[in-house]
């Protein structure tokens, strides 16, 4: 695992157990799946790269437009091999808009998944095959940011 990809895992790994809060991005205090990708930005990087909107948990389901995946390619770089410390963005459920990340990882040679999931806070898991094929982009964070 390359040094960046190390850091982003490890500083993940710094959020487990920070309890779900819907728009919240406080390690240890509260977070959802975006804070937890905003806070893990903030740590890497300082501030914000953009001013974030009070969003809904449809994530523009109603609308069909693919919010989430719009502000990851915006702001993160697009991904080549899958490698720990990728930013993956999940669509839940076939034909609804992706609406979930979470950071891949890896322990005792098993792919993981770092991510904050309403009723659990942030967990590790195994990065299991349902959890595998809802994966629709990848992305990294910026070594610089401009």
């Amino acid at each position: 695992m390359s040094g960046a990809a190390q850091d982003v895992v490890a500083l993940a790994r710094g959020w487990i157990g920070t309890p779900y809060r819907h728009q919240c991005s406080t390690r240890g205090a509260g977070t959802d799946c975006l804070g937890l990708i905003r806070g893990l930005w903030r740590e890497l990087h300082g501030g914000e790269p953009a001013p974030v909107p009070g969003y809904s948990a449809d994530w523009g389901e109603a609308e069909r437009e693919e919010l989430l995946w719009r502000a990851a390619s915006a702001h993160l770089r697009p991904a080549g091999a899958p490698r720990p410390g990728d930013v993956l963005l999940f669509r839940m459920r076939e034909g609804s808009v992706a609406k979930h990340l979470g950071i891949a990882a890896e322990l005792e040679g098993m792919a993981t998944v770092i991510h904050a999931y309403s009723g659990h806070g942030v967990i590790e898991t195994p990065l299991t095959q349902p959890w595998a094929r809802r994966i629709v982009a990848r992305f990294r964070f910026p070594d610089e940011v401009k």
